[in-house]
């Protein structure tokens, strides 16, 4: 059987598929390469970060409703843990 031939704008359409594919494998590679590995390094920093500024945002709104807040936990590691 053969292929009845495309129309221009078929072909033209299906020229920008297969570059928006290249693209997209081309990104998803440069994720892979680039960003995941900077993730990895830089993510517990990221997250105790985080978690400082949740303990500000936790002390103001207890400050704010006329609480005590409750102790800060101790360090990991620490040897008074049970």
């Amino acid at each position: 059987m053969s292929e009845t031939p495309k129309r221009p704008w078929e072909q033209r359409l299906h020229e920008a598929g297969s570059r928006m594919e290249e693209d997209l494998r081309g990104i998803i590679q440069y994720i892979n390469d680039e960003v995941v590995p900077d993730v990895r390094r830089n993510g517990s920093d990221a997250l105790r970060s985080a978690a400082a500024e949740l303990q500000k945002l936790a002390r103001k709104m207890d400050d704010h409703a006329g609480r005590t807040p409750p102790p800060p936990p101790p360090p990991p590691g620490d040897p008074s843990k049970p």
